[in-house]
């Protein structure tokens, strides 16, 4: 693979006037829990959850494939949200490169605008953020601390103390904060389900109103998170139901995030749906009918947990597919389940270069990076000592990161 140099999108100015210049080496020189075949589910969490999934299983092995070209795989299986996997996975080698009901309109706000460049992000570890975590990366998101299960565990008593630090942490670093996550089915607060629908609705606006109050420069909100078959929220009748639309509490939860963060980038964010067939026509599927209904969806989130797994060119070729729906994609929760250094180190080279290259993926979040911290084994990138994996090191390289 050829290194990418420094795009002219990163040292335009307004990006330096953002102060994010020298995170990508503007200047001289080189630039949460799913399922699936051998099936990571999401990245859920690798501590405590205040409510855990009701799927189970865990990740079988699967063999590496040299095949250019493959087709589509099958779906099958399901990733436990609340746990870390204790399989490892062989991944692919590949080739290629490369407030109102839902019949209202979309709340006012502007929302939806890009920032200059293209960013690269991670996760906080073990609910803090590592010391040096901006030298690394310049965009960050809470692995667990900003669910609702989190911060609300009890209703009516938030507790925003681990969000704060993170965002407090962005802020004064110049770095991206984006929001994981509004509406889950997931990690959940357990009062929610026994409200009726009236109090539900009132909860999720409460809960949505009082983050965006708090944290208005957040950048990016993954509004809904796996939706069915992947998980439901127990609040979907607060929500709206099914409606005419088939998904009005989509539609609506959408709705609310416009109204209370106008501004923010809102996402509608899966797993498997750039991996496997079915699942990427379910995603695409669901997307399309949400936005034809009046969901102001700016973007659309594609975890990639199993992606190490497929062909390059596969992969590339379902991100063509939801690309089509007119929205940018972002890959939220990559990681590379690979105990082999030499391999993780090849699978990143290849399926990275491809991310960074498209031109409908604005900005990429890897799920974790410090080694034994990560919510699946083989993804970490760098040793407690400060050790690069191989991976990490080209990406630091390719990025021109140093490290």
């Amino acid at each position: 693979m050829n290194k990418k140099r420094s795009s002219p999108l990163l040292c335009s100015t307004a990006w330096i006037a953002l102060g994010m210049a020298t995170l990508f080496g503007c200047g001289d020189g080189g630039d949460g829990v799913d399922d699936g075949v051998g099936g990571s589910g999401g990245a859920g969490s690798t501590g405590t959850s205040a409510s855990t999934s009701s799927s189970n299983g865990t990740n079988s092995s699967s063999s590496a494939s040299t095949t250019a070209g493959v087709g589509p795989a099958t779906s099958s299986g399901s990733g436990d949200p609340g746990a870390t996997s204790s399989s490892s996975s062989s991944g692919a080698a590949t080739t290629g490169v490369g407030g109102g009901d839902a019949s209202t309109s979309a709340s006012t706000g502007a929302g939806g605008t890009e920032p200059e460049g293209k960013f690269v992000g991670n996760i906080t570890t073990s609910g803090a953020v590592r010391d040096g975590f901006a030298k690394y990366w310049n965009q960050i998101t809470p692995e667990n601390e900003g669910k609702w299960g989190s911060v609300e565990s009890s209703r009516g008593n938030k507790n925003w103390s681990s969000l704060d630090r993170t965002y407090k942490y962005a802020q004064d670093n110049k770095i991206i904060f984006k929001h994981h996550v509004f509406v889950w089915g997931s990690q959940q607060p357990s009062w929610v389900g026994s409200l009726s629908p009236d109090e539900q609705k009132k909860a999720v606006r409460s809960w949505m109103e009082e983050f965006c109050k708090r944290y208005p420069d957040t950048k990016y909100i993954d509004v809904v998170n796996e939706p069915p078959p992947h998980t439901t929220p127990s609040y979907t009748a607060g929500l709206g139901g099914n409606g005419a639309s088939g998904w009005d509490w989509i539609v609506n939860s959408f709705k609310w995030a416009r109204e209370f963060c106008p501004n923010a980038v809102l996402i509608l964010n899966d797993y498997n749906n750039i991996e496997y067939e079915n699942e990427h026509r379910h995603f695409k599927d669901i997307a399309k009918k949400v936005i034809e209904a009046g969901a102001p969806v700016d973007a659309l989130g594609a975890q990639a947990h199993d992606a190490f797994k497929i062909n390059t060119n596969t992969v590339k070729g379902y991100i063509d597919s939801l690309a089509e729906l007119g929205k940018p994609v972002y890959i939220t929760e990559y990681d590379i389940g690979e105990a082999d250094d030499n391999r993780q180190k090849q699978i990143m080279e290849e399926q990275f270069t491809m991310f960074w290259n498209h031109p409908k993926i604005p900005g990429i979040t890897l799920w974790g990076y410090i080694v034994g911290k990560t919510w699946r084994n083989g993804t970490g990138l760098q040793q407690e000592n400060g050790t690069l994996r191989p991976a990490m090191q080209w990406l630091m390289d390719f990025l021109d990161r140093g490290g």
